[in-house]
């Protein structure tokens, strides 16, 4: 009996030390963190998206993840968004910034003689066509599926390739819970619409 006490009583200490209260924390599945201590940054990417997700049962926390790398750390948008800002939207010229939504992540910004990609979901829901797999390998190597001798010369995805696969995923749910879209017409990045 004492030693059932004694125990029972060393278990009681952990929980009180620890902190322990019952409640197991959820992970990937989890709307508000992916267990990776991202909740704020899912929360603000949700906040920030310029446009209406699709998003998929389970997929939340990937796709606010992706949300906040895409618009707070990566600028896809001024490569991939012709043009760029709304009218009345750039803060270039001291306007509150307001996101290109009609074309957003559509393509079509001339780079001399290169044009960025429409990176929007096509037909099937796959952003510019691609698998997981394919997106990671552009994303890894610059080298597209279609394409194996060319390399990207604009994409910075030298830079994106030291990103985690788990960053690398949310940022592609983000892309398949964005609606498609058609490139506009602009002379190069960071252009407002006129």
């Amino acid at each position: 009996m004492t030693r059932r006490v004694t125990i029972i009583g060393v278990l009681a200490g952990l929980v009180l030390a620890t902190g322990w209260s019952g409640t197991v924390r959820s992970n990937a599945n989890d709307d508000n963190d992916d267990g990776g201590g991202n909740g704020v940054r899912i929360r603000r990417g949700l906040e920030i998206s310029p446009v209406k997700l699709d998003i998929k049962r389970g997929k939340r926390a990937l796709v606010g993840l992706g949300s906040y790398i895409v618009n707070a750390q990566a600028v896809c948008a001024d490569c991939h968004s012709c043009p760029t800002f709304a009218k009345g939207g750039n803060p270039f010229a001291g306007e509150p910034t307001k996101l290109n939504t009609t074309n957003y992540l559509a393509g079509g910004v001339p780079f001399g003689p290169f044009e960025s990609h429409n990176i929007t979901p096509d037909a099937e829901g796959k952003p510019f066509g691609l698998d997981f797999d394919e997106f990671l390998q552009i994303m890894r190597t610059g080298h597209e599926p279609d394409e194996p001798g060319e390399i990207l010369q604009v994409m910075p995805w030298p830079i994106f390739a030291n990103m985690t696969n788990h960053d690398l995923r949310a940022i592609y749910e983000f892309l398949k819970a964005i609606p498609p879209a058609e490139p506009g017409s602009c002379t190069g990045p960071g252009e407002a619409a006129q």
